[in-house]
């Protein structure tokens, strides 16, 4: 190797270096809970944060890297002004109404949050300053893509606010699972920064727009239990249900949306009125009432995912209230206790299934929020 190669590889060295060095800085600093604030639920992983990442020149190369470590201390050294709880949802029922003019499809469902959620952190930054956005879930994207920075712009947009923002965000809802997770990481988003910029918008102007960002984001600017139809994004909150808790299970394999709804039979679609069945959840009294619980999109994403309609059946033996696939999958949830056998040998039987299907099981509860724009979902430590 001569001279000229020892020096380049002495550089790329010193550079890999210099990443290593920023990148531990911010894995400690967004994991810091400031003095005063609220502490989130403990995460079940370590934090791996990636900032935003951008193709940099090789001639500022030596500069960004200077950058990245920069933001790194900033993270560690700046308390967070919000720190709130982004939940997530199942769909009680789906029913697929008909396929619109447009290409989407028109639903009737009953959505309620649950406790299985994410924790987003947010501070305010000097106007005009770009945006810091750090995640600790590998894959899911840091870029302008991200539904949580997609939804800091439209907030800016919509009400002329200037400032810059910086978020971090912890993931513990998975990603392809039905849950809505992306979107309420958005929802979140929109709230917060409301919050933090002293309320300039009211609810029915976050409501109105979240529907420019995805079909399921107005869902969580609801009380937490709403009927909706169009794609999603039309909003009836309904009244809360009686509190229930639950088993949410998930395969490591996912399914995109489309995909499922693309291999969609219309021939199988219940036949059933989804109001019909919306009325069925507040006046029944039989506690044999699974046939209430409906998804016209596990037909398809069973054909898609056989094993999944496996992992149904599983459940299904041990006598749930309910079992049923949430969204598009592939996540089910298993309402209620097991009545066939004690909870440590449903749990033991999951256990069995874990190395053949990667399943994560995670047990939650019904959430909601209180009327006030300045209320949210809390927490729920089981």
């Amino acid at each position: 190797m001569g001279y000229g190669s020892i020096q380049l590889a002495g550089r790329i060295l010193g550079l890999l270096g210099v990443i290593q060095v920023a990148a531990t800085s911010a894995r400690s600093a967004c994991s810091q809970t400031s003095p005063g604030l609220r502490r989130a639920p403990t995460l079940h992983r370590s934090l791996r944060l990636r900032p935003e990442t951008r193709i940099v020149p090789k001639s500022g190369l030596l500069r960004g890297m200077k950058r990245l470590r920069a933001a790194a201390v900033d993270v560690e050294s700046e308390p967070w002004e919000l720190d709130a709880f982004s939940p997530s949802k199942i769909n009680l029922f789906l029913r697929v109404v008909g396929k619109r003019p447009d290409g989407f499809h028109d639903l009737g469902s009953l959505f309620q949050a649950i406790s299985l959620g994410d924790r987003l952190r947010i501070s305010r930054l000097e106007e005009g300053a770009k945006d810091e956005f750090y995640c600790d879930m590998p894959g899911v994207p840091t870029d302008d893509s991200n539904l949580v920075l997609r939804a800091a712009k439209l907030f800016r947009d919509r009400t002329g606010i200037k400032s810059g923002v910086k978020m971090c965000l912890n993931k513990t809802v998975p990603a392809q699972g039905g849950l809505g997770g992306g979107s309420a990481n958005a929802a979140t988003t929109l709230w917060g920064l409301n919050k933090l910029f002293d309320f300039p918008a009211t609810q029915e102007e976050l409501i109105n727009w979240s529907a420019d960002l995805g079909s399921d984001i107005t869902f969580f600017l609801s009380s937490g239990t709403a009927f909706c139809t169009g794609r999603g994004e039309i909003l009836e909150n309904v009244p809360h249900l009686p509190q229930k808790e639950l088993f949410v299970i998930k395969p490591s394999k996912g399914l995109s949306t489309p995909l499922v709804f693309k291999n969609l039979n219309y021939s199988e679609l219940s036949q059933e009125d989804p109001r019909s069945i919306l009325r069925r959840f507040y006046t029944t009294t039989d506690s044999n009432c699974s046939d209430m619980y409906i998804n016209d999109l596990e037909p398809p994403a069973f054909r898609l995912y056989p094993e999944l309609k496996q992992i149904k059946d599983v459940l299904e033996e041990f006598k749930f209230e309910a079992v049923l696939m949430s969204g598009s999958g592939t996540s089910l949830f298993a309402l209620g206790e097991p009545q066939s056998a004690p909870e440590e040998v449903f749990l033991a039987e999951m256990q069995k299934m874990k190395d053949d299907f990667g399943l994560k099981i995670h047990k939650a509860r019904f959430v909601n929020r209180g009327p006030g724009l300045g209320d949210w979902y809390e927490p729920v430590t089981l």
